[in-house]
């Protein structure tokens, strides 16, 4: 799987656990790549524990997945565990990305 679409509905674990499987690879093999106890990597897969940003830019070409993808969603996914029940999250969102426009810039 070289191209990967953002998904709303699953977390990034369970992307990193089904390209894993399609691979044919078990828990273990990818916990080792990873430099990681395969108890953790299970438990990013069910979603219990948050991946680091380095464990996700190192997983992606290693189970064929697309780099900058996968980040999105992970980056997202971070972003919105941290927003979901506030009720100006939208508008957060909207000035903050006015503010990384404008740090760009800079």
């Amino acid at each position: 799987m070289s191209r990967q679409n953002i998904q709303v509905n699953k977390t990034t674990g369970e992307l990193i656990r089904e390209a894993r499987e399609k691979k044919g690879l078990l828990l273990r093999q990818l916990a080792a790549y990873l430099e990681m106890d395969q108890a953790i990597l299970s438990k990013i897969e069910r979603g219990e524990r948050k991946a680091t940003r380095e464990q996700i830019l190192k997983a992606a070409p290693f189970l064929g997945l697309n780099k900058k993808n996968l980040l999105i969603q992970y980056l997202s996914e971070n972003i919105a565990y941290d927003l979901y029940e506030e009720d100006v999250a939208n508008q957060a969102l909207k000035v903050a990305e006015k503010k990384i426009k404008y740090l760009k810039s800079n």
